[in-house]
């Protein structure tokens, strides 16, 4: 075994910077390249790698200490006559100017952390399908952003707590985890006196796998234990989805109202349609129907076509309506705006183009966003009801199964009938049940006799 010290490396143009993070203590064993400190100068923050492996024995900086190239970060008891791996790079994370974040640099360390990503990237990369891109809060001309390290910062993301309405109770004011931690049960509690953070507290709750709710923490087993296993990591698309569903499903109080709607004559409309227009290579799908057959119901019932923002209800003026695209990486919602403005073919046409560009991983965000309404489709596979999980922030999604020839009886005898499952979730801090029953009850009847999107 050997002692050595582990200094801190290039850092740039910058003479001294403060150490704001100490990531290790005397004992710890840790890998090649893991972050040990934290420092931060006027303008960014960065993590100070480890050029070797081994185990902690001393500590030679502690919080607040000015640090610069070459000074020693701590000894390291490593292997006799282990390899040295080439130097560790910095690993700079999220800048502190004003505006933002800066663009990452064009090479980091091979284990830089999540925090390396540009936070506009991030906020982009959490955005939840068809739902606007969360804005950072504007920040006062000259002012800096809050005192926080980097690993601070991606906890705060995680939890969805805005750093700059945490008081930190740190050195120099900067926030801790502990900090974070006080924020998240003070809103969940109701001490916040901001009808802004009242509503944030419930969807930094549900990001945080329930830690505001006092639930039982996560089984953690060792599932090779009972037999073979195979681990891969989930796609970026189900990352994002899977956070943004876990949030809309703990926040909104769902309800589900299922119901039947006879679709025979509409559908030996659409195949007309199709017949017709054969040539001309559009495609026309039960879906487009569904959608101006929703822009209907929306114009009739407008809480449907709502937000809930804080302690008001945002009722839209536009119809924008998201539809589930499905493709190799996970379902996305690209979004027809302005629905009520375009006949079926055209929906037919644009729902294809944009179908395509899910499919190709060409969507832009502009295309998936702004959406008032979703529809989630499972025609082509079947099933009869689910439960879909409403689009935040949203109010209302129109869940549809694989429509089924029935009996119905006609008053005189039964006949076949083609029956298309709905199943229409709501936000029951916006919408009574009266109101939801209606809804799928009119939309029904617009399915049932397509001329009812006249009147």
């Amino acid at each position: 075994m050997a002692l050595m010290e582990v200094k801190v490396p290039d850092i740039g143009d910058f003479d001294q910077v403060s150490v704001i993070e100490v990531l290790v203590k005397v004992g710890d064993t840790i890998k090649a390249e893991q972050s040990l400190v934290t420092v931060e100068s006027d303008k960014a923050s960065m993590e100070i790698p480890s050029s070797h492996a081994g185990v902690v024995r001393e500590l030679r900086v502690a919080l607040g200490d000015a640090v610069k190239q070459g000074s020693v970060v701590l000894v390291l008891e490593t292997a006799q006559g282990a390899a040295a791996p080439p130097a560790a790079a910095v690993v700079p994370v999220a800048p502190l100017t004003p505006t933002g974040p800066a663009a990452p640099t064009a090479a980091m360390a091979p284990n830089a952390s999540a925090a390396a990503i540009p936070a506009a990237a991030h906020r982009a990369a959490m955005t939840p399908p068809g739902a606007a891109p969360v804005a950072p809060a504007p920040a006062a001309p000259g002012a800096r952003l809050p005192h926080a390290s980097p690993s601070v910062r991606r906890l705060a993301r995680t939890l969805g707590v805005p750093l700059n309405e945490v008081r930190g109770q740190g050195p120099k004011g900067r926030i801790t985890p502990a900090d974070l931690e006080a924020f998240v049960k003070r809103v969940m509690v109701g001490e916040t006196t901001t009808a802004a953070q009242a509503a944030r507290a419930p969807a930094a709750s549900a990001a945080a796998g329930g830690a505001g709710l006092d639930l039982l923490p996560w089984p953690k087993v060792d599932f090779a234990k009972f037999g073979p296993v195979e681990r891969k990591d989930l796609g970026r698309i189900k990352k994002i989805s899977g956070a943004n569903l876990h949030r809309n499903w703990v926040v909104i109080p769902h309800v589900t109202n299922h119901d039947d709607a006879d679709i025979t004559e509409l559908e030996a409309f659409r195949l007309q349609l199709n017949r017709e227009h054969e040539k001309s290579g559009v495609k026309v799908t039960m879906l487009a129907f569904l959608i101006k057959a929703c822009v209907a119901a929306l114009k009739k019932f407008p809480d449907f076509n709502a937000s809930l923002d804080g302690e008001q209800v945002v009722l839209k003026q536009y119809f924008h309506i998201g539809f589930a695209a499905d493709t190799p990486n996970g379902l996305v919602v690209p979004v027809i705006r302005n629905a009520d403005q375009k006949g079926i073919l055209a929906i037919s046409q644009e729902m294809s183009e944009l179908a395509k560009k899910a499919r190709d991983g060409k969507l832009g965000p502009a295309e998936m966003t702004g959406g008032c309404f979703s529809i989630s489709s499972l025609g082509g596979i079947g099933g009869r009801y689910f439960t879909p999980i409403i689009n935040a922030p949203e109010v209302a999604i129109l869940g549809v199964c694989k429509s089924s020839l029935e009996p119905r009886w006609d008053g005189t005898q039964f006949a076949p009938r083609l029956i298309l499952p709905l199943s229409l979730s709501w936000d029951h801090r916006v919408i009574d049940g009266a109101s939801a029953a209606r809804f799928n009850a009119y939309l029904g009847q617009v399915l049932a006799d397509f001329r009812r999107v006249l009147l």
